[in-house]
């Protein structure tokens, strides 16, 4: 009898976190390393949230907390869904979780059996597949193409969905990609929805407050109300507020999938930290004008990345909507003998040799079922951005 769980054998390690960790090790040995895996902003956490946090422990609010959040945090939680998002929940169908990943993970756990698919559109981020697999379901990958800006086409969606579909899952903003769907795009896949009455959507909406220039963000259930009663919308605040250390996510949907994802945290984790869901109390009443100045200063990067990664041979760099990322092709460097004399087969064999020769931590685009790409994150300084992007440029004239 092996003492494993047979589950495990369905899941791998997270490549984003594998990366960050091979970064660290690097520089723990001395090595000059540039590390753009990470998806977390270089900000730090406004004071009035961290004031928050201190004032909730002078007032001894560090005892447990019901399952589902504090009542004033799921209260703040619907009204920010009705004041940005024009949608209508109580506090009663919200929910807190550990971070999103918690938030995902139950809903999977609470909805999924043996033989249920859940369709994906790739890229992904990598824990996705790895939770539906973890809950026992089967993941349903949908391959979106860079000439459409990674954005999943109506006609794709609808041939992916078969009597088993249990789910979709939509991820705008995007992580990898940083694809943000408009509202006519959107419209689109939501008409698809409709004519599909047994496939709920679950749409992680982390990167919202984080899109540039004129676009505007929309998330399904605003844009076709018609799927209200199947559609679990997840955000947080670890993006858009730099308190990915705080661990809060969130969502809201329909008042029976809410009641059975609190008994499934009720025996995993019950409440988040009370500490942090004060401060996420804060966080989303208290003031936004930070925001923008993030926002600013994150168009600013991407730019900057998006030329210079345009500038280097055989790398084609997409201009993405959203979040912090970028996901360049690296097709042009497939087949060519890196400066080591190893031959660059695959999107992970650039990333391994960038990484060996240059000192940059990028991630392969194959972790996020689509390659050849790689994904970086541009949620670092000017300064690191634009070193590790000659690094890179030098590496690839290198390669012959």
């Amino acid at each position: 009898m092996a003492f494993l769980a047979d589950a495990l054998s369905r899941v791998k390690p997270s490549a984003t976190i594998a990366v960050s960790q091979k970064a660290r090790e690097l520089k723990a040995k001395g090595r000059d390393v540039i590390g753009l895996g990470a998806g977390e902003p270089d900000f730090d956490t406004p004071d009035n949230i961290k004031k928050a946090a201190i004032d909730a422990i002078n007032r001894g609010e560090t005892k447990y907390t019901p399952v589902s959040g504090i009542p004033e945090l799921r209260e703040a939680i619907a009204k920010k869904f009705k004041r940005e998002n024009n949608l209508d929940y109580t506090a009663a169908q919200t929910i807190v979780g550990t971070g999103g990943k918690q938030i995902l993970f139950n809903a999977f756990m609470a909805t999924l059996n043996a033989g249920d698919e859940v369709v994906i559109p790739a890229p992904y981020w990598v824990s996705y597949p790895e939770m539906v697999a973890l809950c026992g379901g089967t993941p349903v990958f949908v391959a979106t193409k860079q000439e459409n800006n990674f954005k999943l086409k109506a006609e794709d969606l609808e041939k992916a969905i078969t009597p088993k579909t249990k789910w979709f899952v939509f991820n705008s903003p995007s992580n990898p990609s940083g694809a943000a769907y408009s509202h006519d795009e959107l419209k689109a896949l939501t008409d698809v929805l409709l004519k599909h009455p047994h496939v709920w959507v679950l749409t992680d909406d982390m990167y919202e407050h984080l899109t540039y220039g004129d676009f505007k963000f929309a998330t399904p259930v605003e844009v076709e109300p018609g799927l209200y009663n199947r559609t679990l919308t997840m955000n947080g605040v670890s993006k858009a507020y730099a308190m990915t250390g705080w661990r809060i996510g969130y969502a809201a949907g329909p008042l029976e999938l809410i009641k059975a994802m609190d008994m499934i945290q009720g025996q995993q984790t019950s409440g988040a930290t009370s500490i942090a869901q004060w401060a996420a109390v804060e966080a989303l009443n208290g003031p936004q004008d930070f925001i923008p100045r993030n926002k600013e200063i994150f168009q600013g990067r991407r730019d900057l990345v998006v030329s210079m990664l345009n500038q280097a041979k055989g790398i084609s760099c997409p201009t993405p909507e959203g979040a912090f990322y970028v996901y360049p092709s690296c097709a042009g460097l497939i087949g060519k003998t890196a400066p080591s004399g190893k031959v660059i087969e695959t999107d992970e064999d650039f990333v391994s040799e960038l990484l060996e020769t240059e000192g940059v931590a990028v991630v392969h685009g194959s972790a996020f079922g689509l390659g050849p790409n790689f994904r970086i994150s541009y949620a670092t300084s000017e300064e690191l951005l634009e070193e590790a992007c000659r690094r890179i440029q030098r590496f690839c004239a290198a390669c012959k």
